[in-house]
């Protein structure tokens, strides 16, 4: 009777034998990039919309009604790109494709961000193409800063558009 017991014990080693385990080690587990805290994550998508514009001053042809639609890819932790749809000032369907910085300098307050984007805009067109900086040829260079707050998976970001006005988007997060 003695020996299936040392045979156990020399194959389970003491431990394990002890408390009936198996002698195969745990699967590790992976971690991923999501198992990450909120908001922190680094890859992920950002979908967004506006949902209030101002303009600095008052003109009876501008839209604050932009049905803006932003998809935007956090490629690192600071370097993203993005592409937003949207009816400009004048009401004309336009484009911005950039790339960006965001960065967190806060370290007590990281869901505080600060984002800055340079792309290409289109969509200034007619007797409102000059209304934007070297637009000659319908597409103009544009820097826009903006500062965002994220809580969980849903972000709100108060955005600068030139000298023009702000807007506020909010968006979520996807994977």
């Amino acid at each position: 009777m003695g020996t299936p017991l040392l045979v156990a014990l020399s194959v389970l080693g003491p431990s394990q034998a002890a408390f009936g385990q198996s002698s195969s080690p745990e699967p590790a587990t992976e971690q991923s990039v999501w198992d990450a805290p909120e908001p922190w994550r680094t890859d992920r998508f950002l979908l967004a919309t506006s949902i209030y514009t101002n303009h600095f001053s008052y003109s009876p042809e501008h839209n604050d009604h932009q049905h803006l639609i932003e998809a935007e890819w956090n490629v690192t932790g600071q370097w993203l790109a993005g592409v937003s749809l949207f009816d400009n000032s004048f009401d004309q369907s336009s484009q911005y494709v950039y790339g960006g910085y965001k960065c967190r300098p806060l370290e007590d307050l990281q869901p505080l961000y600060f984002k800055l984007t340079a792309g290409v805009v289109h969509g200034y067109r007619g007797q409102y193409q000059d209304k934007i900086p070297f637009n000659s040829s319908g597409f103009a260079p544009a820097i826009i800063p903006s500062v965002g707050y994220c809580v969980n998976r849903f972000c709100s970001e108060l955005v600068v558009f030139g000298a023009a006005g702000v807007m506020v988007n909010v968006g979520v997060t996807i994977p």
